[in-house]
């Protein structure tokens, strides 16, 4: 057996989580195992299994061409610190309990530090129309080399300060730009804080109005932008009061920040106007409206009926002044073009005559 990949060391702070990697090749394919070895000189290498350390280990292996194993430890403690080994063998007396195996195991070290987690003091203020978002690291243990302000994965400022004071401004109001900021200490490891801007829901209606054709099913939706999430949710109709799915005609989905309401076989009488959905968060309360119109099923027919309404009035009004239009007069012949050639054949008679006369 031999290794394609070995564990790296590490460092953590504490409550974080750490993964080492392992890979081995050969024929038959090895197999691995996970040992370990505290600081304390008495310590000696102990094999880890899959669920140790009250459920805080997981070990996944794969035995395919050659064999893969990760090692992943959660909740990080400082009796977590200490050398990590990666076994490999192939030998088919390596478990044997009364035979050695001929070929040792082979091994791959990697050092795990946790350190001591420092603590951050998060802060948030507002004053005209400005929010600062700041941190402060206590007694930090680590060389810090710069920070950075991030909101999710968006990189919002940055600077290289060895500081252990860093702040962010936001210009606008809370409501605007509610939602999860990180403050990160560049440093080995990294430190992260976290500031929330929270607020009540923010609720919004993905359509303020919308249609439905009778004996369909209508779906209106409200979304909350905001954080926190919203915790419960619930839908109005203007005159009729709380809506609930043991109706029967109304089923409402609610999963976080977005809420549905579905309403069954439309009536135009009974399911026309507006509708109210409200969520409710550990902040407050915000809600949105949404006008539903029930149009017939004959609607939809209305446009081509008035297309054709049309090309029958322009058809009887041309057929009508087709009738009624006066037909074209029809030229004289005697007052017409025949009169100018007989005039020409008798001055072509008098010249003739003339002329014989002359001679």
């Amino acid at each position: 057996a031999g290794f394609i990949k070995s564990p790296l060391s590490q460092k953590r702070l504490t409550q974080d989580s750490v993964e080492l990697y392992c890979e081995a090749i050969g024929n038959p394919i090895p197999e691995i195992q996970w040992w370990f070895e505290g600081n304390d000189p008495n310590e000696t290498y102990a094999q880890l299994w899959d669920g140790a350390r009250q459920d805080r280990v997981k070990i996944n292996a794969t035995y395919n061409l050659h064999s893969t194993s990760t090692i992943s430890i959660a909740n990080l403690t400082s009796d977590d610190s200490g050398m990590y080994e990666c076994r490999a063998s192939n030998d088919p007396d390596r478990n044997h309990l009364s035979k050695s195996p001929k070929v040792k195991w082979i091994r791959s070290q990697a050092n795990v530090f946790v350190i001591e987690r420092p603590e951050i003091t998060t802060q948030l203020s507002e004053s005209s129309g400005k929010l600062t978002l700041s941190c402060n690291v206590s007694a930090p243990q680590l060389t810090i080399t710069g920070h950075k302000w991030m909101h999710g994965e968006k990189v919002l400022e940055q600077d290289d300060s060895a500081s252990s004071f860093t702040s962010y401004v936001i210009n606008g109001k809370r409501e605007e730009h509610s939602g999860v900021y990180e403050c990160v200490y560049e440093a080995n490891p990294q430190i992260r804080g976290q500031v929330n801007i929270s607020v009540p829901p923010q609720v919004v209606a993905y359509k303020k109005s919308e249609h439905g054709n009778e004996g369909d099913t209508g779906v209106l939706t409200c979304k909350n932008p905001s954080f926190p999430a919203v915790t419960t949710w619930s839908w109005y109709k203007s005159g009729h009061g709380l809506l609930e799915n043991a109706s029967g005609r109304y089923i409402i989905k609610s999963t976080g920040n977005k809420t549905e309401l579905r309403i069954l076989k439309l009536d135009i009488e009974q399911d026309t106007g507006d509708y109210f959905c409200n969520g409710t968060n550990s902040y407050g309360t915000g809600d949105a409206t949404v006008n539903l119109r029930v149009r017939s099923r004959l609607a939809a027919l209305w446009p081509f009926l008035g297309i054709v309404a049309e090309v029958l009035v322009l058809v009887t009004i041309i057929f009508i002044y087709e009738k009624r239009r006066k037909p074209d007069e029809v030229p004289d012949d005697d007052d017409g073009g025949s009169a100018p050639l007989k005039s020409n054949a008798t001055n072509h008679k008098d010249k003739n005559v003339r002329q014989r006369n002359a001679n």
